[in-house]
């Protein structure tokens, strides 16, 4: 299917136009990473679970490790989603591994006791269509990029324009690294 354009020049040169939305759907598919389960780099969705995992008790006699993730296909289809007023989402099921361990009191040394590998229900991703969007409680959405304030201290001032002795008021906005602005 190719796209009507009218050319108002003297010259005609013929430049395609690029779909505009590949960056979004390239970069969430990077995200999932829906190929070979066993050889996803720590990157994505892969890369958060890693971060994550594993997790330990206080007493470091049992820890839950993540093995991997696999992303099923959606419960209802996109047109269902729409006329009921629904989310296109995906459930995440996740294998775990639960290592108990026995922890020698005098040399704090710990030997497996136990492994128990298992898959569990995750919760629920939405789905990115074909065309780019998402479909959210039956509406369809598009991510929509914005600009990002380098962290640090910006100072300012209105030129005498909004105090009416045409005093100069200044002012101060911090942008932290993480947080809100202050």
């Amino acid at each position: 299917m190719g796209q009507l354009t009218k050319q108002f020049g003297k010259i005609k040169v013929d430049v395609p136009v690029p779909h505009l939305l590949n960056l979004q759907m390239d970069s969430y598919q990077k995200f999932l990473q829906e190929g070979a389960v066993e050889r996803r780099p720590d990157e994505g969705l892969e890369g958060v679970f890693r971060s994550v995992f594993p997790i330990e008790d206080f007493n470091r006699t049992a820890s839950l490790e993540f093995v991997n993730y696999e992303i099923n296909e959606p419960k209802y289809d996109q047109a269902e989603c729409i006329s009921k007023g629904l989310t296109y989402e995906a459930p995440i099921r996740l294998r775990v591994r639960l290592v108990v361990y026995d922890v020698d009191e005098e040399t704090e040394n710990r030997t497996v006791r136990d492994v128990k590998e298992q898959d569990i229900y995750f919760g629920t991703l939405p789905v990115m269509t074909e065309k780019g969007t998402f479909i959210i409680n039956g509406t369809e959405r598009v991510i929509v990029n914005q600009l990002q304030r380098s962290p640090g201290i910006i100072f300012e001032h209105d030129s005498g324009k909004t105090h009416t002795s045409r005093k100069i008021l200044y002012s101060c906005r911090v942008i932290p690294m993480r947080g809100s602005w202050l």
